[in-house]
């Protein structure tokens, strides 16, 4: 039986009797797909941060042309674009329709297409700069000055509005349109593939090496396995470390961290964490590099112990959520690990504008000191891809005075940011599922739309990736050694 859409003027979709069938079963009518757009309204309700950046009205505007191009589209790739532009321009980097929680057999319609560009690369600016080819066409410092006859920093453009980030940080969203071999599923190979995939298996390109010769040679488009066998990444078994930790001949420790995903690990993080800081006396400082780090636990808070002599909370942050408890008839399309997020606002206490104040958010923030202290200086390396638990650790760290930012401007945004607690919301006709935060995190002082400037900007060159030149880190270390 289709599933069928009940829309009453000024009131919300009747969701009850929504029975389905899947995209995976054959492919949905448009009436099954209006069931599709009335879930996800009524999910967005919970959305903490949904008018953030965006008016009721100018969002309901939104609302209606995504349900015309969702319903009206003749595939699933054009329903998850119009999904991605629809959840990236809440502007919250925690809403979107993440790779790796589709059903196998949407993200193998999706995301598994031979139209990747065979190399690794950053953004300098608006340039299109190679870290790595493992063809070896290619220099690391090579400059792409056109793709399939497109200048990249134009495709790069058309593909920002669908990418997700806090506020209008767009530095975040050129980040994840980098790819530098850490991720199996890259952004900019999803949307690349989707919105401008190349003609005739390959890949056109007009480059300049590091040594000013240009020239245009051709590159053939990889699948999803080829892009992975490329990884940079080390294979990480279950109990091995995810973080490094090496001395300098200056003295200066270096504790690499790419990430903060341990829920799942058997490696005893702490324990591994709390041996290294304990040996710090007679190092002349601690260098932490959370630049390819996105978050994760709040691994950071450890280190934060060990900054501090009394208990500690965020200032001035209030944590706001919009609901008391999920509509029942909501509930069988949200997903979560934790049931009791369903009813996260039965003991809230009301705010204005539609808000509940969490209960006992501040607990939930604060840090206790640690009994031992770290005996050094600390600097910590950020960049772009900081925008959850790693932003807000830069964020913590800038605010207890516990040691000084390198590098980039982060991600997220000062103005606060969505998260806490998820849910998974499934929309069964199209088979799509997109992620949706509980929790809105809200500074009462007034802060500007923008991430976190470190206290020492540095920026890599072109001339820096044709050396292979850490120039953050160089610089880092060098003032850490100074004492």
């Amino acid at each position: 039986m289709r599933r069928r859409t009940f829309l009453k003027a000024g009131a919300a979709a009747a969701l009850s009797g929504l029975a389905g069938r899947s995209w995976a079963a054959d492919t949905p009518a448009p009436a099954d797909l209006a069931g599709d757009v009335a879930i996800l309204r009524e999910a967005l309700k919970l959305h903490p941060g949904l008018y953030r950046y965006n008016s009721p009205a100018g969002f309901e505007d939104r609302l209606q042309r995504f349900a015309a191009e969702f319903t009206g589209a003749p595939d699933l790739a054009g329903r998850y674009l119009a999904l991605a532009q629809l959840t990236a321009a809440i502007r919250c980097g925690h809403s979107y329709g993440n790779f790796y929680n589709q059903r196998k057999p949407v993200a193998t319609e999706l995301f598994d297409r031979p139209t990747r560009l065979p190399l690794h690369f950053v953004w300098l600016d608006r340039i299109m700069v190679v870290t790595g080819d493992p063809y070896g066409a290619l220099k690391r410092g090579t400059r792409v000055l056109r793709l399939n006859g497109e200048d990249p920093a134009r495709l790069r453009d058309r593909l920002l509005p669908l990418i997700r980030a806090d506020g209008h940080n767009d530095g975040k969203r050129a980040s994840l349109l980098e790819v530098r071999g850490d991720d199996s599923i890259e952004t900019f190979d999803v949307f690349q593939g989707l919105v401008a995939p190349p003609a005739g298996g390959e890949h056109r390109l007009e480059v300049v090496g590091p040594e000013g010769r240009k020239r245009s040679l051709s590159l053939p488009a990889i699948g999803l396995k080829a892009r992975q066998a490329m990884m940079t990444a080390p294979e990480v078994k279950d109990a091995d470390p995810l973080w490094t930790w090496a001395m300098r001949p200056d003295g200066v420790a270096v504790l690499t961290m790419p990430g903060w995903a341990v829920w799942d690990s058997g490696w005893d993080w702490t324990s591994w964490l709390n041996d290294r800081l304990d040996s710090l006396a007679g190092a002349k400082g601690l260098l932490i590099d959370l630049r390819d780090n996105e978050g994760g636990a709040n691994c950071g808070d450890l280190i934060l112990a060990r900054l501090i002599d009394r208990s500690w909370a965020p200032p001035a942050l209030e944590q706001r959520i919009r609901f008391r408890r999920t509509p029942a008839d909501l509930d069988p399309y949200l997903d979560t690990w934790d049931n009791s997020f369903r009813t996260l606002g039965e003991k809230a206490s009301p705010l204005p504008g539609g808000f509940f104040l969490r209960p006992a958010g501040d607990e939930a923030l604060s840090i206790e000191p640690a009994s031992k202290r770290l005996p050094v200086k600390v600097a910590v390396l950020t960049s772009p891809v900081n925008s959850s638990a790693t932003f807000q650790f830069a964020s913590n760290l800038r605010a207890i005075g516990g040691g000084r930012l390198y590098g980039r401007t982060t991600g997220g945004n000062r103005r606060g940011i969505n998260g806490g607690c998820f849910f998974f919301v499934r929309l069964p006709a199209s088979g799509l599922e997109f992620y949706l935060p509980l929790v809105g995190y809200y500074p009462q002082a007034v802060e500007p739309d923008a991430g976190l400037q470190p206290d020492v900007p540095v920026m890599p060159t072109i001339g820096d990736i044709a050396a292979g030149r850490d120039r953050v880190v160089e610089r880092a270390a060098t003032d850490l050694a100074r004492g």
